[in-house]
């Protein structure tokens, strides 16, 4: 594994199935994982049996908590950054870490996953040749 690699890994959205054979060991493998919520992400990698250390990364703490890993990132550890659900950056944490490191000329590295946005759109009975997507609906 390269040093000093911030990997933007997405997360099952409601099906564990769903977490990619490369998701998971890159989540064994990295130095560190940033998480949006790390009650929520330890039930996930519990099930599992991924042990890597994991800090939290979420709204209230992104710009102090960017400086600590872009510092990780420069000493040579790999980070992966997860959210709850789906993709990182995606209506979640995590533009400032990216902006940052590859301003700093850090590798960013996108580990693929489940969509909710491509798998709604596949089933909708809508066109697909074309659409928009402006944000998720408010709770």
């Amino acid at each position: 594994m390269a040093s000093g690699v911030l990997y933007i890994v997405a997360t099952p959205i409601g099906h564990l199935d769903d977490f990619s054979p490369r998701a998971q060991r890159i989540l064994q493998q990295v130095d560190l994982i940033a998480a949006e919520d790390t009650r929520h992400s330890s039930r996930l990698l519990s099930h599992f049996g991924i042990t890597t250390p994991m800090v939290s990364y979420h709204e209230h703490n992104e710009s102090q908590r960017t400086e600590q890993l872009l510092a990780k990132l420069q000493q040579g550890q790999s980070i992966a950054l997860i959210s709850d659900a789906g993709t990182p950056l995606i209506s979640d944490p995590g533009f400032v870490v990216v902006r940052n490191a590859r301003k700093a000329g850090f590798q960013v590295s996108p580990i693929p996953g489940p969509s909710a946005i491509m798998s709604a759109l596949s089933v909708a009975g809508l066109p697909t040749d074309r659409f928009w997507f402006e944000g998720f609906f408010t709770r």
